[in-house]
């Protein structure tokens, strides 16, 4: 593996947001809609947006899973921007310790790469999911922050949520349905930072990349 090259290099990792991006069923999905026009005669182009916190690329605030956790408003913006690994963890079902490697824990950022959802205008039915131990494994080694390729770090149909929750425990943010297809395996800069949305349990965020 590789780190990255091309110093000052911006890599988007943001799933771009259209009616086509597959969302979670049952939720709001993404709308865009004209409210007034300039070519009919109001005086700015306006329009009106509809979407569910959870689309494409976005944060899971503790509040999502935890009555009692904190909600998008009041977490802490560092956590969402500094030095961060990329990791290809491609074709497993269950992702271990030794899948991710501990030489890429020198960050206390963590993407993970498993191309579990290589078309992004469909829903998946079954996604790659962590290992019991690696959240306390991960906390062990300092990791702040765990991004996936993926819609969610739990299995599509858990109703339990025991990934978020053991990440809740060890104070681990999540970063879910990043776009890591072009980014080699490396060392970064991550800037995810979240909309202020008092109240949110979850906020799309436009996250980027930097060598």
């Amino acid at each position: 593996m590789n780190s990255a090259s091309s110093p000052g290099r911006i890599y988007d990792i943001s799933r771009p947001v259209s009616r086509i991006l597959a969302g979670w069923p049952g939720d709001t999905p993404y709308q865009f809609e004209m409210l007034c026009r300039l070519r009919e005669g109001a005086a700015v182009n306006l329009g009106s947006i509809a979407m569910s916190p959870h689309t494409g690329t976005h944060i899971d605030a503790p509040y999502h899973y935890d009555d009692k956790g904190k909600t998008v408003g009041e977490l802490r913006l560092e956590t969402y921007i500094g030095p961060a690994a990329v990791v290809g963890v491609e074709g497993r079902a269950v992702i271990t310790r030794e899948d991710i490697g501990a030489q890429w824990l020198q960050a206390p950022r963590l993407l993970l790469r498993t191309n579990g959802w290589p078309d992004d205008t469909r829903f998946p039915d079954r996604i790659p999911v962590l290992d019991a131990d690696v959240p306390e494994w991960l906390h062990a080694h300092g990791v702040v922050l765990l991004g996936v390729d993926l819609p969610s770090v739990d299995q599509i149909d858990s109703k339990d949520l025991p990934v978020h929750h053991a990440l809740g425990a060890c104070e681990i943010a999540i970063l879910e349905g990043v776009d890591l297809r072009a980014v080699p395996d490396g060392f970064y800069e991550l800037i995810a930072l979240p909309l202020r949305l008092e109240g949110a349990d979850g906020c799309p965020v436009r996250a980027v990349l930097r060598s």
